[in-house]
This record gives C-alpha cells, sequence and structure tokens, in this order.
C-alpha cells in the first residue's frame, strides 16, 4: 500500500508515522452491484491498509458513492464479499462454510464504521449536542453523561464549541456539517467515509469544512475513505488515490504520480476537465 509518497520504514512504518500492517481493515473482493441495467461496481477488488486516507475521484454517476454506501450497508452487493477489520460484513462461518450474514451479525460489522453525507441529515428538532450524543446512547448503550462528555469534546475538535444548544436551523451549512463530523466521530469507528462533504456549500464555506478533515487526516490514524472533487485537496491528504470508472479502478497511485503524471489516458482526461474548473 502506499502511504502518502513515502515508503516504509524498516521499522514497518511510513515516514508520517503511520502502521503499515499487513491485514487490510477494507477489502473487496470481486464485488458487483447494479441497479437494472446500470451496472455501478462490476467486479470490485480493492484493498484499505489500516490508517490510510483513500482517496477516490471519477466523473459523476461512475459508482464512488455506491462503495461507501455498499461499505456502510445503505445497499447491498449482488455478488463478492466485502472484509471489514478482517471480518465479513455480509458473509459469516457456519458449520465451517461461509453463508449469507444474519443482521445481528451485520449491524454489529457495520458497528465499526461511521459515514458523513453531502447533506447532513441532522434532526432538526434536535439541538446540536443532542444530533451528536442520540447514536452513542441509543445503539451503543453509552452512558448519556459520557455521550455528552464526548460529545463536547468532539464540538471543540472541530471548531463548534459553544453551540451545544442550538438548532441545525440557526446554523451555516458549513456549521451543519461539522456537527454531522463530530456526529460520525461519536460512534467511535474504526472507518470514517466521506461521501462529497463538501459538494452541498456555498464556495466560501468549503474551507471551514476541508480544514476539519485535513487535521482528522494528518492527527489520526483512523481510516478513511472520502469520495471528493477537491483535487487540491485530495492531492495533500491522501495517502492514494484511485481513479474510478464504469464501476471499475481505472488506476490508483500515490497522488504524486496520480496527478502529475497518470499512466491512463481516462485519468489524463478526467483530471485535465476538472482542473480546469479548479
Amino acid at each position: 500500500m502506499a502511504t502518502r509518497e513515502n515508503e516504509p520504514t524498516s521499522d514497518g512504518e511510513s515516514a508520517g508515522g503511520r502502521p503499515s500492517p499487513e491485514r487490510p481493515m477494507v477489502r473487496f473482493d470481486s464485488v458487483t452491484k447494479a441497479f437494472g441495467d446500470n451496472v455501478v461496481l462490476d467486479g470490485l477488488d480493492f484493498e484499505v491498509a489500516a490508517g490510510e486516507k483513500l482517496v477516490i475521484i471519477g466523473p459523476s454517476g461512475s459508482g464512488k458513492t455506491t462503495i461507501l454506501r455498499v461499505l456502510m450497508t445503505l445497499e447491498r452487493p449482488d455478488s463478492g464479499m466485502i472484509e471489514v477489520g478482517g471480518e465479513h460484513l455480509y458473509h459469516e462461518e457456519r458449520g465451517g462454510k461461509l453463508v449469507k450474514a444474519s443482521e445481528k451479525h451485520v449491524r454489529r460489522v457495520r458497528g465499526k464504521i461511521s459515514m458523513v453525507f453531502q447533506h447532513f441529515f441532522l434532526f432538526p428538532h434536535k439541538t446540536v449536542l443532542e444530533n451528536i450524543t442520540l447514536g452513542p446512547v441509543k445503539a451503543l448503550g453509552v452512558p448519556k453523561d459520557e455521550a455528552r462528555e464526548r460529545a463536547c469534546k468532539l464540538l471543540e475538535l472541530v471548531g463548534m464549541e459553544g453551540k451545544h444548544d442550538q438548532y441545525p436551523a440557526s446554523l451555516s451549512g458549513g456549521q451543519k456539517q461539522r456537527v454531522a463530523i463530530a456526529r460520525a466521530l461519536a460512534m467511535q469507528p474504526k472507518v470514517m467515509l466521506f461521501d462529497e462533504v463538501t459538494s452541498a456549500l456555498d464556495p466560501e464555506l468549503v474551507g471551514e469544512v476541508l480544514g476539519v478533515l485535513r487535521d482528522l487526516a494528518l492527527n489520526t490514524d483512523m481510516t478513511m475513505l472520502l469520495v471528493t472533487h477537491e483535487m487540491g485537496f485530495a492531492k495533500e491528504i491522501g495517502d492514494r488515490v484511485v481513479m474510478f470508472d464504469n464501476g471499475r479502478v481505472v488506476e490508483e497511485g500515490p497522488p504524486r504520480q496520480m496527478f502529475s503524471q497518470p499512466r491512463e489516458a481516462r485519468t489524463r482526461s478526467f483530471l485535465d476537465a476538472v482542473l480546469d474548473h479548479e
């Protein structure tokens, strides 16, 4: 696995200090997904190392978001296998055989993952603090006092301290997205998924959200998969960039190579079109 354009050091860590374990945190094995005649994942194979920051780029409609939605179990794959943290997501072993997993198994493995969406999806009738503590209390059984304490720390982390008692309607788009990031982090995931989290924001608000993501990428060992059209940001924080189109990985590599010397013509044409509009 490439790690921020640095080869692993002799002690098995990248020059940036991140571990490079042999076992992947996320693995897709021949995963397919179609909506009618539209194949959006076409025998997808790829791995994401523990602690890796993987950036997924590609044209709209290429299937990028479906990768995240299948991981989050919002969509079920038609075939293939997915592992998270060394465990199958949609399969489990029974009697020495891999069979379709029970809903209990799927929910448990999915608990390792949190996702931040384009459109926030905050509960409008709940305060900022309530939005963040609801999941840990209801889904994880975290005591309310502990959940509130962690929520306060997360709000400080995302630059939203002092906003505990406000309702989403009083927040800007950038503030809502930062609350959504704090809410996802409150579930204490091993893997964080980010789906075009700046695409619904006014241009002047993009920077504040990218700043939060930058801090998470550079200062935590959390595994992150980011679908984005922010190419400058992708180049800055990605350990590896994957170009995705027509349900397949077209090309992958470290950011420097992908953005300055892409091998594939499809990658070059996509980047030329996107970078011309930045």
